[in-house]
């Protein structure tokens, strides 16, 4: 993945204290990660690094929308999506970033790439299944909802009453003349 310069935080020459950084994502991001799972999105993340004297503190927020198609009709509708994450950054010998929730930069570092975890933070936050809103209210009418409800439980039933094999009928009264 390429380095995004407009997503490195340069800490070394902030002050002591809070600092926030807000961020419009849209599916460029997503493109230089080679993540094409939605139409279109868009996205406001905010970051807030309180620098301490030995470690930095980051909350990521994001909230938004995606443009996706319907897991059940495949109608496409605009998601929307929140999330946020929590990071604590410290200084180390070498870089490790083993633990989701904390990560090591060497000594000497100066900046801080967050393109990863705001990518990371965003897609965790798709759910896994995607449903339409208008199913729930019952007010979206496709041709695939129809041909659902055409399928409708009672209606199998019906259709298995009458392809029953007239030999199972005599095989049941064999039971009952006893």
């Amino acid at each position: 993945m390429k380095q995004l310069n407009e997503f490195l935080i340069p800490f070394l020459g902030l002050k002591v204290g809070k600092h926030q950084f807000e961020y419009q994502i849209n599916n460029t991001f997503f493109d230089r990660f080679d993540y094409h799972e939605f139409e279109s999105s868009d996205i406001k993340a905010k970051i807030v690094l309180e620098k301490k004297p030995n470690f930095l503190e980051l909350s990521f927020k994001h909230n938004g929308t995606i443009h996706v198609p319907c897991d059940v009709t495949g109608e496409e509708f605009d998601l929307p999506i929140k999330g946020k994450i929590n990071l604590v950054v410290q200084f180390g010998e070498q870089f490790n970033n083993d633990n989701e929730e904390l990560l090591i930069l060497p000594h000497g570092e100066h900046q801080l790439d967050v393109a990863h975890y705001l990518y990371e933070m965003i897609v965790l936050s798709i759910p896994y299944r995607k449903e339409h809103p208008g199913i729930k209210a019952g007010t979206l009418q496709t041709p695939a909802l129809d041909a659902l409800k055409a399928l409708s439980v009672s209606d199998i039933g019906t259709q298995e009453q009458e392809t029953i094999d007239p030999r199972w009928d005599k095989l049941k009264q064999l039971l009952t003349d006893k």
